[in-house]
């Protein structure tokens, strides 16, 4: 059977040691999601987040924001990783992306998961 060594992106290693320590059930629950395999991680349309955001939400991904479907209009995303396209739809209709850590740093008050 092999052994399972968890994530090996020294960066992703890092994040996951910083949210750890914030010791709240909402970013252990980031945690849980970002510790997943690579082949399992998620993967979120720029439709779906469309179809559950508001106007001026912050959303959070732990997984890729991919670029199909029309981005919402004035909303914080923060994901792991996007792809171009996704950012550069995001930006034009004057959204904002950040990473996860970013995020971190700001401490939000309302933030959803979505993925």
């Amino acid at each position: 059977m092999v052994k399972r060594t968890g994530a090996t992106n020294l960066e992703m290693i890092d994040l996951i040691h910083d949210l750890k320590k914030e010791k709240t059930p909402f970013w252990k629950s980031i945690v849980k999601e970002l510790s997943r395999s690579t082949r399992s991680r998620r993967a979120v349309n720029l439709s779906r987040i469309n179809r559950y955001a508001k106007k001026g939400e912050t959303i959070i991904v732990p997984g890729k924001v991919l670029g199909s479907g029309n981005a919402p209009e004035k909303i914080v995303i923060a994901a792991w990783s996007f792809t171009k396209t996704a950012e550069d739809k995001i930006k034009s209709v004057n959204g904002k992306t950040l990473n996860i850590r970013d995020l971190l740093k700001n401490k939000p008050k309302r933030v959803r998961i979505i993925g």
